[in-house]
Formats: structure tokens, sequence, C-alpha cells
């Protein structure tokens, strides 16, 4: 049997940045994709803490040491430059497999540095 599991996680990243008129997706800071084991084009989940929302997108990534958390294209209507976010992504594995895996887990400073 598969399952899906916490793969890796972002927990209180600020958003810098809303751009609604770009295609689509979530663009990071590379340092905070390393950290959390995240690639470019991965899905991941946004869960906005300050006003509850949930979006599914894709991550591209943004120039390093930078500390972006840019919500592009129609996510930009789901946050507002400030916000607090917590990015998650998932992985499927088998039950035995899971049971022993870590996810990564990152705790961003002020400006969203490692």
């Amino acid at each position: 049997m598969e399952i899906e599991v916490l793969k890796s996680k972002i927990h209180r990243a600020v958003i810098t940045e809303a751009n609604l008129n770009y295609i689509g997706s979530l663009t990071l800071d590379e340092n905070l994709m390393d950290a959390a084991n995240i690639i470019e084009n991965e899905k991941v989940q946004v869960v906005n803490v300050n006003n509850g929302s949930r979006i599914e997108t894709y991550v591209i990534k943004g120039k390093r040491g930078s500390g972006v958390c840019c919500l592009n294209g129609p996510a930009a209507r789901q946050g507002a430059v400030g916000d607090t976010v917590i990015i998650i992504s998932y992985a499927t594995m088998d039950f035995e497999e899971a049971k022993s895996f870590k996810p990564s887990l990152v705790f961003p400073k002020d400006g969203n540095k490692i």
C-alpha cells in the first residue's frame, strides 16, 4: 500500500511580493528551496496563516539569498505582502518506508533567511 506523507515544509515564510500579471506559480528563494528539499516545478500547497486560504501551485526558482516568496498569477489574490504562509509538499511512498521517512522542515528567520 502507498500513502501520501509530508515531504517538506517551510513554516511561516512571509510573502514579499504578489504579482497578479505573471503566468502563475510561487517564486521562492533558492536557499529556501534547497533547505526544504523542494525542486523547481514541484507541486506545493500554500496555506495563508492570515486569511486561511489554501492553494495548490508549483514552485519556480527565485534569486538565491533574496528571501523572495512571491505569489504569482491568480495565486496573488490569495495573499498580500506581509502575510505569513506555510508551504507544504507531499510525497507518495510505500507504507513501510513512510514509517521511517523524515520530512525536511524549515523555519525561516526575518527576511525569509535560513
